[in-house]
Formats: structure tokens, C-alpha cells, sequence
């Protein structure tokens, strides 16, 4: 049944007023549960107007024309309120401050489970337990804008969890942080997925990081979707780069090993680390 899939994106096409092409053209797939999706495509290729509908924004709250269906946990996202999809589905943004908005660490996480009206036992309880998931505890009383930027963005994502939805949405969450920014935010994405089975749609230009953790990757451009497949796929498309988007630097090497008849192996070109360093392995006994 389609309850049992958390994400599924059939026809969709969006077009904003005034513009004279679709922000997103005939989009399909779906997402099982506890999956890390990887999003990627150039600059204005349609990923944030992809989080927007998943969120339910497009077409409740942003004005655009939409076809097509997006169904969240068995609710069509036509159908369901904004407020009502958000106890299923959570968004993280790409700039954190822009969500931030309290004085306090813990008033931050607080802020969205006051409004859903829930009793201050409950709200202390999920307020405790989201800070610990994202390894803020201690720092209940820090203002948010006195916290480093890869603090922030966890912030932003306790904030999110505390309202305990089944599927997370973040759009280029590590784009302004510096590398430990970045790996505290992977950090606590890969946990959320192997400790929680949480269900992770990622829009990301770190291709490592992608290629690291995430089970398939979505790739667009223009609007159209040319590819979702797993990561070894996708970085193997041989017009990748021509459409803007690079891929991880391991499999760049193995590329290039290969034209020049410096190698020959079976496998797939290794998108990972640890896969280069166990063909080169074997390679040199």
C-alpha cells in the first residue's frame, strides 16, 4: 500500500506567474522508509521549488501553478493544510538565521510545540530529547546568535524534530558552514537515519558527503528529472559534469586512472573512499 511509503512525487510539474517555463517538469519518484535521498542540479534547476511542495508550501502558501501529486505519509499534499503536514513532514532551511527567531536555545525548540498547544511536561520532554539528538545539550541558555554556524543549523533541525515528524526535508543545510560545520550537520543526519530510521530528502552540493551517506540521488536540471538512482549511478552519468554538477573526487580519479589504461578492474567506479582504497588494495598485491 502507498501508506507504507513516506514520499511519493507522481507528475509534478510547477510554474510560477510570469514565468514562461516550469520551475519543475513532469517529476516522479518515491522515497521508502528510512532512506536518505540526495537532491542535486545546478543552481536554479527547481530543488528548492521541490522542498517547497513536499512541505505542502506549493500550492497552500506560494503562489504557483502545480500538476501532478505529491502524497506525504498517505496524505495528498492538495488535500492537507500546511499545519496538518507538518506533523508528518519537517523543513529545514539553507540559511539558519532565517529561522531562528527566540531568545534562548531551548525557547527556539519550545516556540513551534507551544503553538501546537501541548502541555509544558510534554514540551520540556521532546525540548530535552531533540537537543540531545542533535548534541546541544548544555547549551539550553545560549542565545542562538552567539552559536557557531554548524550549532545554528543543528538548531534548526533540534527544532524541527521536536515537532517528531516521520520524514525531513532540508534544503542545502551545510551551504554557508565551514568542513566541521558541515560534518556536525552529516553527523546528526547519519544518525537520525541508522539510529532512527528517520526518513532524510537532502538538497546538497557535497557530492562526497551525498555519495557517503545518502541510499539514492534525485538529479535535475531545467526543471526535468534525468536521473534517480543509486549514488555509483548517478556520478558514473557520463554528461554529470556537463550539466553543472561535479562529482566526488575519488571517482574523478578513477576516471581519469581508466583513460589512461593505468587500471583495469570489474567493479564500478568507487564513489567512496574506502571503495578506491580496496580496489587499489587489491590492485597492489
Amino acid at each position: 500500500m502507498q501508506y507504507d511509503i513516506p514520499v511519493i512525487v507522481e507528475n509534478l510539474s510547477v510554474t510560477y506567474p510570469l514565468s514562461t517555463s516550469p520551475a519543475l517538469d513532469n517529476i516522479n519518484f518515491i522515497v521508502k522508509k528510512g532512506e536518505m535521498i540526495g537532491v542535486i542540479g545546478p543552481t536554479t534547476s527547481g530543488k528548492t521549488t521541490l522542498c517547497l511542495c513536499l512541505k505542502g508550501l506549493i500550492p497552500h502558501s506560494v503562489q504557483a501553478k502545480m500538476s501532478g501529486r505529491v502524497i506525504i505519509s498517505g496524505m495528498d499534499t492538495r488535500k492537507f493544510s500546511v499545519p496538518e503536514l507538518s506533523k508528518k513532514i519537517g523543513l529545514v532551511l539553507d540559511d539558519p538565521e532565517a529561522q531562528l527567531t527566540q531568545l534562548t536555545v531551548e525557547e527556539e525548540v519550545a516556540f513551534g510545540l507551544e503553538n501546537l498547544g501541548l502541555r509544558p511536561e510534554e514540551i520540556k520532554e521532546r525540548v530535552r530529547w531533540a537537543l540531545e539528538v542533535v548534541n546541544l545539550t548544555g547549551l539550553e541558555d545560549r542565545a542562538p546568535i552567539d552559536l557557531s554556524g554548524g550549532q545554528q543549523q543543528r538548531l534548526a533541525i533540534a527544532s524541527v524534530l521536536a515537532m517528531q515528524p516521520e520524514i525531513l526535508v532540508l534544503d542545502e543545510p551545510t551551504s554557508n558552514l565551514d568542513p566541521l560545520g558541515k560534518d556536525e550537520v552529516f553527523g546528526v543526519l547519519q544518525d537520525l537515519k541508522n539510529k532512527r530510521n528517520m526518513t532524510i530528502i537532502v538538497v546538497e552540493h557535497e557530492v562526497e558527503r551525498l555519495a557517503e551517506f545518502c541510499d539514492k540521488i534525485l538529479l535535475i536540471h531545467n526543471g526535468k528529472q534525468l536521473a534517480f538512482d543509486v549514488p555509483e549511478k548517478i556520478f558514473a552519468f557520463e554528461k554529470l559534469e556537463m550539466v553543472g554538477v561535479r562529482r566526488p573526487q575519488v571517482t574523478e580519479l578513477f576516471i581519469k586512472i581508466l583513460d589512461r589504461s593505468i587500471l583495469n578492474f570489474n567493479e564500478n567506479i568507487p564513489v567512496k573512499l574506502i571503495e578506491a582504497y580496496n580496489i587499489l588494495s587489491e590492485f597492489l598485491r
